[in-house]
Order: C-alpha cells, then structure tokens, then sequence
C-alpha cells in the first residue's frame, strides 16, 4: 500500500492534509513532509509503519547499547545512513533507525560489517543524539562524509584572507574546515554559552557549558591528530597571527548558522601541551533584553524600575562572570531608551548592538580606555551612560565624577553581594564620603538552573536534609531534579536569576562615610527589609522553579541567628 494512503486509512492524516503536503513539499518522502508541516508526529508515524512492517518501536533513553560491537562497525556508514548497531539478539544484531524504507542503508552496513541486521524504529532526533553521543561530535568530518543532511552550513560574515601560505595549509583543508564548522553548529544547536577546547598529554578534550555547568563533549580519538590544524582555522577564523603561539590573542568570529546571527568571541592563550582555546557564543536571535523576561519578583523590579529612572547617581550590577549583569544592564537600557533620551555605552567588548544607542569599544592598545573613553563622552552631552565594568581605580573617579555632574551612570562589578560593593569602590580609591553621595543602588545577582518542567518530582522534605536557614515553616514537598529526553538527563532546563538589591538610604550613606564594615552594612539592610540571594534562591525553591541542591551550589548561607 502507498505510504500516504496507509496514513489515511489510520486516521492519522486527512486526503486533504495529504495533498497540501505533497505539493508543498515536492520532491519530499510523504511522511516526511507531513511531519514538517506539523500535520502529525514522527512518534505516530512510527508506531504505525511499526505495526504495518512488523518492526519493533523503542525508546533509545531506555537502551544500553554493546559498545564492543559498535567498535565492529565502520563509522563512515553509521553516520552516512543514520543506523546504530545496538546489541546482539538470537543471532542477529539489532540496529536503530528512523526510516524503515532504507533498504539501502541496512544492506550496505549488513555486507561492510558481516553481520546479520534486525531492525527497529526510533525517533530521528533521538538517534542522531545518540550517534553523537557514543561517536562523537566531527566523527562523520574524521572519516571524510557528506554533511549531515538535516545541517546547513555555517556563514562567515566576514571575508577572510586566505593568503597564509604554508602555515594555514592543514587548517584550510576541507575536512579541517568541515569540522570546526560541526563543532560550532553542534555548540549553537544545544544551546551552549561557551565551548573550551583543552589540548592534553595524550590528545585533546572538548567540554561545552550549558547552563552554567561545563559537559564533556564526546570526540573520537583521531580528532586529536587534527588539534593544531583546528586551533589554525579558528585563528584564521578570527583574524589572528597564526605564526603566534607563544602569547595570548583574542578575536571575533561573525557566524550565521541555520540562517541566526552567531557572534563568538575567541580567547587562546598557550598552555602546557598546546594553546588552549575558549569561545564564547552570543546568539543574537535567542537575546531579550526585557526586565520581565529577567525574573525579578515584583518587590525587587519595582524599586530597581525606580532606581533607573533617576536623573543621575550611579547604579551597580554585581555578581560574577556569566551571571547575568550585561543582560540585566541591557534590558534596563531598552527600558529607559527613548528619543529624549541620549545613552551612550563605554564596553569591552560591544556584546550586542542596540538601536537607538550610541556604542563605544574600548582598545586599550591604543589608550582607549574605560576612564579615557568616560572622560571625553561626557562632551558629547548624555544622559545615561554605560560603564561595562569598573575595574580600577581610575576608572570609578571617572564613574563618580559623570553621576556628580548630573549624569545616570550604570555599571558592572565583581562582589560577592550588594553591601560589599560599597567597601570594594573604597578601597579602589575613591573617598567614602563620594561614595555615599552617588551611589544609588546595587543589584547583586546569581543565575540558578530551572528545573525541567518535564521531569521535575514532588519529594517529600523529610527525605532531605534541609539547611537551617531555610524558610519555616516548612513545606510539605519541594520539587527536585529527575532526568529526561528533554533535559538531556540532567533534571534542570535554562536558568533564572536570584537577585540582592540595596538601596541606598541616609542610614547607610552614614556608615558608608564612616567607612563601616560590608557586614556592618549587611546586617542593617536584612533588618531594613532586603532580600538577600539566598531567600531569594529560597523563594524559587518554594515556588518549584529550582532545587535545594542548586541554591546550595550558587549562593553562601546567611547568618541565621
């Protein structure tokens, strides 16, 4: 019977739904091109051709797979034919697949391989993760194989100089650029903030961090014997000196991948075994700069909206690298920015462009510094202004000095929390009492993982050990992390922020000027009415956003007393 007509007769489809199908997508399998259409589900169409060719369906998750006989299989064909050899059965071997009609494929791996096949069904995406999983992300490059069908290749933005002469001639063949080409769509296809490629005593590691947390990224072994030709291409890829490998450099690549604007920023710097290299995904499509997509509650959003209407002061975001600052600052920028309203930012590096704001680039090779930068903005009549970071001394006079002469002035610094902020300005130099007087308010942040929605389990808290400054009473039941599909087992999805903001008041001007303690401080505004990280992590926990485990691993205990 014809593919499209067994779908009918099963109810799963319409003759309608059928024919706009087909002529939508011509030259397209049927069932393929009724999937893309949304019409139905892969899983559907699968139980059915299941039943229809006598095929068993599974669920890969739940399918430990015979790595020793996967090793008897050449890889070339596995990923040529999307086919994974599982495990031996009654003599034969069984082999996962999407696609029952790839008769093709089946014999072709049956004749390289010598051993009987017996086929089952399985969801495509869920087989090629798998694939990728056990051989590794760049295994079909390593053995010279036609791209991925279901990829689209990676775009540069900007034109590169091939001539490099004898030293890029390894790192511009096609299987080199193919590869480093995967490892970057597999990056941005997962999601992933960062990706290291780690050179070691015997090979090379590639790890990709996802919410926060770095994973090991599976590579076949061969892939090492290519590392010094990868570390060439992405050189190559970022306009650096590809004949330096003795000092640190830092570049920009400017991707399109799957038709989304992909900027990476590149940091190499020589290591024991080799140069290291560390990039830096800012995917612009996946970017909202919203304060109501930031995830304040309404108590601290309210006074931090306040706060960023002012005329003028200074305005601090705190917290560590990748926590979320430059996000926070941006979305406030969008808030605020109106045709009235002249913002100019000082960063380095411009992470994302924004309409309607006038953006520098810090070069410090050339002197163009935070506090040279800030000094000669303020020429240029602003309203607002974005510091990225005050790292010196230098740097926060000049901050102090825009905010004194009527200028709202936001920025970014390394403290643990908000009411360390003031004691870390001061000992960078600047006069407490200056301090007091300008700054208005601080927003110390983390950012916890989410659970799945997917997997997340009610337990019962008896089960738990429950930290002592945990809010009381306590709950009957708090969610913790499962591990599914969807969340690649890890029982969390994204992230969200916890957040600490202090505003200033007269009482704490006072104890800034008398140079008092940061716990000084501290314990007055937990007495005043802050939230501190931690009950902030705590109300996600009892909302069932995230886990007592994650609040544990991001914030420190406050002082219960």
């Amino acid at each position: 019977m014809e593919l499209g007509q067994l779908l009918v007769n099963e109810g799963l489809v319409t003759r309608e739904q059928l024919q706009q199908a087909r002529e939508s997508h011509v030259g397209m399998r049927i069932d393929q091109a009724l999937v893309k259409l949304g019409v139905v589900t892969e899983d559907k169409i699968l139980r059915t051709l299941s039943a229809e060719f006598g095929m068993q369906y599974i669920d890969l998750k739940d399918v430990e797979v015979d790595a020793d006989l996967l090793s008897k299989f050449p890889t070339s064909a596995i990923y040529r034919h999307s086919l994974l050899p599982l495990y031996r059965q009654n003599g034969h071997v069984v082999v996962a697949t999407s696609d029952p009609l790839n008769l093709e494929g089946l014999d072709e791996l049956s004749t390289v391989s010598g051993f009987k096949l017996e086929p089952v069904l399985t969801r495509s995406g869920e087989l090629g993760s798998r694939i990728h999983e056990l051989l590794g992300v760049g295994g079909d490059t390593i053995n010279e194989l036609v791209r991925r069908r279901t990829e689209e290749g990676i775009e540069l933005l900007e034109e590169i100089n091939e001539d490099f002469g004898e030293l890029a001639e390894g790192a511009q063949a096609p299987s080199v650029i193919k590869l480093v080409n995967e490892l970057l769509m597999e990056a941005v296809k997962l999601q992933t903030s960062d990706v290291h490629i780690e050179p070691q005593e015997n090979g090379m590691r590639v790890r990709y961090r996802l919410d926060g947390m770095l994973r090991i990224q599976p590579t076949p072994p061969e892939i090492a014997q290519f590392y010094s030709a990868i570390v060439t291409r992405l050189k190559i890829m970022s306009h650096l000196n590809i004949a330096e490998k003795r000092l640190p450099q830092d570049g920009r690549i400017k991707l399109r991948v799957s038709g989304r604007e992909v900027d990476v920023r590149v940091s190499i710097i020589p290591m024991m075994h080799g140069e290291g290299v560390v990039m830096r995904l800012l995917d612009k499509a996946r970017m909202k700069f919203d304060l109501k997509a930031v995830g304040m509650p309404p108590t601290v959003s309210r006074i931090f909206k306040q706060l960023i209407d002012l005329p003028h002061g200074i305005v601090l975001v705190t917290g560590p690298t990748g926590s979320g600052k430059s996000t926070t600052l941006y979305s406030a920028l969008n808030e605020i920015k109106d045709p009235t309203i002249k913002i100019i930012t000082v960063e380095d590096p411009v992470e994302y462009q924004m309409d309607g704001i006038s953006q520098i680039q810090v070069h410090s090779r050339i002197g163009l510094t935070f506090a040279g930068a800030l000094r000669s903005i303020l020429r240029h009549d602003p309203d607002v202004v974005l510091i990225g970071e005050i790292r010196d001394g230098e740097t926060a006079q000049a901050a102090i000095q825009a905010s004194l002469t009527g200028h709202l002035v936001f920025s970014t610094l390394h403290t643990n929390d908000a009411p360390g902020t003031f004691t870390r300005l001061i000992d960078m130099g600047v006069e407490p009492y200056l301090v007091a007087s300008t700054v208005e308010g601080i927003l110390a942040q983390r950012l916890v993982r989410r659970l799945c929605p997917h997997c997340k389990v009610a337990t019962p808290v008896e089960k738990l050990e429950i930290p002592a400054d945990f809010p009381k009473p306590l709950p009957d039941t708090v969610f913790e992390p499962a591990g599914c599909r969807e969340c690649r087992e890890t029982g969390y999805s994204g992230r969200i922020g916890v957040f600490e903001l202090l505003r200033t008041d007269p009482t704490i001007q006072r104890m800034c000027s008398e140079s008092r303690s940061s716990m000084d401080i501290r314990d007055y505004a937990t007495k005043a009415g802050m939230t501190t990280l931690r009950s902030s992590g705590w109300e996600q926990v009892l909302a069932g956003v995230t886990s007592i485990d994650e609040v544990l691993r991001i914030t420190r205990g406050d002082i219960v007393a």
